[in-house]
């Protein structure tokens, strides 16, 4: 009879570390992959962040350029971005819509912003304008200024939403609204313009 409960004991011993064990496995086996899902999810949800056309393109102030006298503007039309730089510091990056393709394209080179600027044109050929332009090559051809605009000054919705995501302009710099004011009240003549 001891014999008997010994042996029933070691097999209830055995049973319950067995059924420990086999839970341990399974929590860390079911909790890895909900942990990697949240992490994917979090990383989509950041990629798909919507881009609002009208607002500053981030969630600060923009630089001082008169604390940074050697600011120039880099275009990077693979990434649809322009950021604002002191020598290789970046001090601050606004979504951009750049040229579509061959007969559309942004030319590449180094350019400095001329002396053209104002607060809104019409292009009847194109059947688009736009706010806030500053030209930086062939005096008033190629331009930074904001999404595109009817001929009545109504933002063209359609367009705009193609900000920093792809090319959509027929060469010049697309801006977010208030990157593009910003861009024509503080950028000053003669900035260095870098598109590539």
């Amino acid at each position: 009879m001891r014999h008997f409960r010994k042996l029933f004991l070691l097999v209830i011993v055995v049973l319950v570390a067995g059924w420990g064990l086999h839970r341990l496995t399974h929590q860390t086996t079911s909790t890895a992959p909900r942990t990697s899902q949240k992490a994917t999810t979090n990383t989509t949800q950041a990629e798909a962040k919507t881009i609002n056309w009208r607002e500053p393109s981030e969630d600060k102030a923009y630089p001082d350029l008169e604390a940074h006298p050697n600011a120039w503007l880099d275009v990077n039309t693979s990434r649809q971005r322009v950021y604002v730089k002191d020598g290789k510091q970046v001090l601050y990056t606004m979504y951009c819509s750049t040229g579509t393709g061959k007969k559309n394209g942004t030319p590449h080179g180094t350019f400095h912003i001329q002396g053209e600027r104002g607060k809104f044109f019409y292009n009847q050929n194109s059947g688009e304008g736009a706010r806030y332009w500053v030209s930086w090559k062939d005096h008033g051809i190629y331009l930074f200024h904001s999404v595109p605009t009817d001929q009545n000054g109504h933002y063209i919705k359609s367009e705009a939403e193609d900000l920093g995501k792809s090319a959509a302009s027929h060469g010049c710099v697309r801006l977010s609204v208030a990157d593009a004011k910003w861009v024509y009240t503080n950028v000053p003549y003669g900035m260095k313009v870098v598109i590539h």
